[in-house]
């Protein structure tokens, strides 16, 4: 598999979960979340996934600090409807990230290691997203913003372009190179696109 080498410079994400630990799936529970991670299971790489992950990441880290985050123990929160713009694409990224699901998750064993119902939408809240601890019911809001950054002039018309099957080889290239640069660029600068609540 080939793909941008500045998806390995974004910080991986760690966590720990019972379940896994309880199943044998990994030792201690311990796993490891990528970026590239995400990337597959999304499909695709964009500012929207990558701002799912690092809203993902910046949260868990102000949530828990120096404590690794526990997996399947986090509930998350989003103001908007679940078909409203790109909630869903957000929370499918933070979904197999912390195991957090509305009513189609696990539903545990014998009343342990739920996922269900850990997600939750049209919440009562201003940023993008909140992340809340079960054990301890603390809670970090965070709000993305990548407008800084954003795509070059170039873009549209590529895009365009490769839309109606008009673009050459070349310019799909380029296109693609645009696009994922725009993405690079705003993983290189976290603390201008994230912020805590």
């Amino acid at each position: 598999m080939k793909y941008p080498k500045f998806f390995e410079k974004i910080e991986k994400i760690k966590l720990q979960d019972d379940l896994a630990c309880f199943l044998g799936a990994t030792q201690e529970g311990l796993i490891e979340f990528s970026y590239i991670d995400v990337v597959k299971t999304a499909g695709h790489s964009c500012p929207t996934v990558l701002g799912a992950y690092l809203m993902t990441l910046e949260g868990l880290k102000a949530l828990y600090k120096d404590e690794i985050p526990k997996r399947g123990q986090i509930k998350v929160e989003f103001k908007e409807s679940i078909e409203e713009g790109v909630a869903g694409v957000i929370a499918n990224v933070i979904t197999n990230i912390t195991g957090a699901t509305t009513n189609t998750g696990f539903k545990g064993i014998m009343g342990l290691f739920s996922r269900n119902n850990l997600m939750k939408f049209q919440s009562d809240i201003s940023s993008n997203v909140k992340f809340t601890r079960i054990d301890t019911n603390k809670s970090i809001e965070v709000i993305y913003n990548p407008n800084s950054f954003p795509p070059k002039k170039q873009m549209q018309e590529l895009m365009q372009k490769c839309i109606i099957k008009t673009a050459s080889d070349e310019e799909k290239i380029r296109f693609g190179n645009l696009w994922q640069g725009r993405v690079e660029e705003i993983s290189k600068n976290i603390d201008k696109v994230i912020s805590l609540v």
